[in-house]
């Protein structure tokens, strides 16, 4: 068995002609969490889109623990996309019955302990929730699952500041035995300790993939290592 959760060899993405991932070759260990580093625009979305099966024209070829792309994938996929997904008409009851119907992974009881845990009323809708409250419904959803794979765009971004520790907490500590957790963020020296290895996106190209101990090696943190690494692009 491979040690790798991800094995990506030859991706290219473009958008007309704007080339966002050129000839990536790379892979990422399996039991790890993840941090998905970049600027705006290095492809870090679209990758997570791929590796989802949202986006399907792409060339070369992306495996999650050994399966292409597909059904087997998306059933030991867990994905919180980087914009609120949810029917605005949905309460938080009626998310949580949808996807206990949709996954077999899915721990419903688990769910709900988190709507006490994040302070959300079960019966308010979607639509009259603020961008915050709308990103933990989300992030329950996705922590009350038994997934082999945790794809995490932006988690916290709509989170104030100090609720953030409290919540990484929970995502640190809820994700399934095992399983890898994959993380984009922006918020690089809020996440940083969190992280057991980091891949830096940028121009097309795989920039860094090494383990945290790797950086801490070189004395420097991880934000060290990312303004070292995007130096030229600022």
């Amino acid at each position: 068995m491979s040690d790798s959760i991800i094995t990506v060899e030859g991706l290219s993405k473009s958008y007309g002609k704007n080339l966002v991932l050129d000839d990536l070759t790379f892979e990422l260990p399996k039991g790890e969490i993840i941090g998905l580093l970049g600027p705006n625009g290095c492809g870090k979305t679209t990758f997570m889109k791929i590796l989802t099966g949202i986006i399907h024209d792409y060339s070369g070829e992306v495996l999650i623990d050994g399966h292409k792309i597909g059904i087997q994938t998306k059933a030991m996929t867990a994905y919180i996309p980087e914009r609120i997904y949810l029917a605005e008409w949905f309460k938080t009851k009626d998310a949580i019955d949808y996807f206990a119907d949709f996954f077999v992974d899915f721990d419903k009881n688990k769910a709900i302990e988190f709507t006490k845990r994040f302070n959300l009323d079960i019966n308010q809708k979607i639509k009259t929730m603020s961008k915050g409250m709308q990103e933990k419904v989300q992030l329950l959803l996705v922590m009350s699952r038994a997934a082999k794979l945790y794809v995490l765009d932006e988690p916290l971004g709509g989170v104030d500041p100090a609720s953030r520790a409290g919540i990484l907490d929970i995502i640190m500590k809820n994700y399934a035995k095992n399983s890898t957790l994959l993380l984009s963020t922006h918020l690089v020296n809020d996440l940083e300790q969190a992280f057991n290895h980091v891949i830096m996106l940028g121009g097309g190209k795989v920039l860094f993939n090494d383990s945290i101990n790797a950086i801490k090696e070189q004395g420097i943190s991880v934000e060290d290592k990312f303004r070292e690494v995007f130096a030229n692009v600022w």
